[in-house]
């Protein structure tokens, strides 16, 4: 055996540091092949079969397949993934909305003029009134 085989076992560090280095590249790899295939399912613009296209070619080549990917469609990839943010915000907002609050403003007006409506009828008597139109302004 040569020399430069025995550096990492010569100094224990080194050793942990080139164990380190291997397995945090594994985690940066794996994570690299996730995002990868996110994208591609992701992406609106490509057809079942240029996914599945790009899907082959990253499974069973993933080097080449990757750095392909990552050159030809890597540019978008950002984009892709804010606007999918900004939808899930979007959802987010919208059902928080809905849940807490009844919906929009013109909700509240138009509980208020049922309730003004039924007070005219005589369906509810002014302290009914009052006591419903607290519980819709707030």
């Amino acid at each position: 055996m040569t020399g430069h085989m025995y550096l990492a076992y010569d100094y224990p560090v080194l050793g942990a540091f080139w164990t380190m280095m291997w397995i945090f590249l594994w985690v940066i790899w794996i994570f690299l092949i996730v995002r990868v295939v996110m994208d591609v399912f992701r992406d609106d613009a490509m057809n079942g079969w240029a996914k599945a296209a790009w899907l082959l070619f990253v499974l069973v080549l993933p080097f080449l397949g990757i750095l392909a990917y990552l050159l030809f469609r890597g540019s978008g990839m950002g984009r892709r993934e804010a606007e999918q943010m900004r939808n899930r915000q979007k959802a987010f907002d919208e059902y928080v909305r809905e849940t807490a609050g009844g919906g929009t403003a013109a909700g509240g007006v138009d509980a208020l003029a049922k309730l003004s409506e039924l007070k005219a009828k005589g369906d509810l008597t002014e302290e009914e009134f009052q006591r419903f139109k607290e519980k819709v302004l707030h």
